[in-house]
């Protein structure tokens, strides 16, 4: 028996390579798409979109149609839709992978609050070895003394509009967390001019734009006498697909909770 997946906001670059991702896999099938009411995707074979044949699953603004039948929804859109598609995915019990980001304070609590009746996985990267290396950063922050300082450095195509990336900020977390610190009193997200001299404990950001990079992060752990850097490089946007496509995979069946990365990876047990 495989397992009924559904995309939101197919039409988009994400969406279609989330439609491509679940059409190479084994275990799971494409059993909705939706788009916004007035796409001129509406309607149309939603195999058409990724180059497959004809699928049967035409593209739908309607969420009741979209996600009917389905044990997952795959969510990469925009703030504004993703409580919409939270409710409809509770309506409809479907367990929810949660891709988007950019959410007010108070938009984030009400998604949380829908993790306690739908099964739900949120992460700002879906890829495995990023979510392999917030675990290593939150370890190595927790191990390391105070005197090593951490950077966080970060680069993406040129069409991204927001900086530093959601990724990074998670990274800074991550080694937050590992020293026991509160993110928001340390971060430093850009540096210029007369600084001064480096707080104890601060987290910084460096941010480059250009090309054509799918993403790129290093965190540098900066000792007297000694670095340590570690770090992912994507060489290709799919891999966010399929790290989305393996979350729900084992999302499918889970009792209602936020669930993270780490949970799909192993890194809890």
């Amino acid at each position: 028996m495989t397992l009924n997946i559904a995309i939101a906001g197919a039409g988009g670059r994400m969406g279609r390579m989330l439609m491509s991702a679940v059409a190479d896999s084994d275990l799971c099938t494409l059993s909705g798409a939706l788009e916004y009411d007035g796409s001129p995707l509406v309607g149309q074979d939603a195999g058409f979109l990724v180059g497959n044949k004809t699928t049967g699953v035409l593209v739908s603004a309607e969420r009741a149609d979209a996600f009917s039948g389905a044990d997952v929804i795959i969510d990469f859109t925009l703030p504004a839709a993703t409580l919409d598609n939270m409710q409809a995915a509770r309506d409809m019990g479907a367990a929810v992978v949660l891709g988007t980001t950019g959410h007010s304070q108070a938009q984030e609590d009400v998604i949380l609050g829908f993790a306690e009746a739908v099964p739900m996985i949120w992460a700002a990267n879906y890829s495995l070895g990023v979510n392999l290396l917030l675990n290593l950063v939150e370890r190595a922050s927790a191990a390391l003394p105070m005197n090593f300082d951490i950077d966080i450095l970060e680069m993406h195509h040129r069409e991204k509009v927001d900086a530093p990336s959601g990724t990074a900020l998670v990274m800074g977390k991550a080694a937050a967390k590992g020293r026991g610190q509160d993110f928001d009193g340390v971060k430093n997200l850009s540096r210029e001019g007369q600084t001064g001299k480096r707080p104890s404990g601060e987290i910084g950001f460096a941010t480059l734009r250009g090309g054509t990079v799918p993403g790129e992060h290093v965190v540098v752990f900066a000792g007297d006498d000694e670095r340590i850097e570690i770090g992912h490089r994507a060489g290709d946007r799919h891999i966010f697909a399929r790290g989305a496509v393996q979350a729900a995979t084992w999302l499918a069946g889970k009792q209602p909770a936020l669930y993270t990365m780490n949970d799909v990876l192993g890194l809890n047990d």
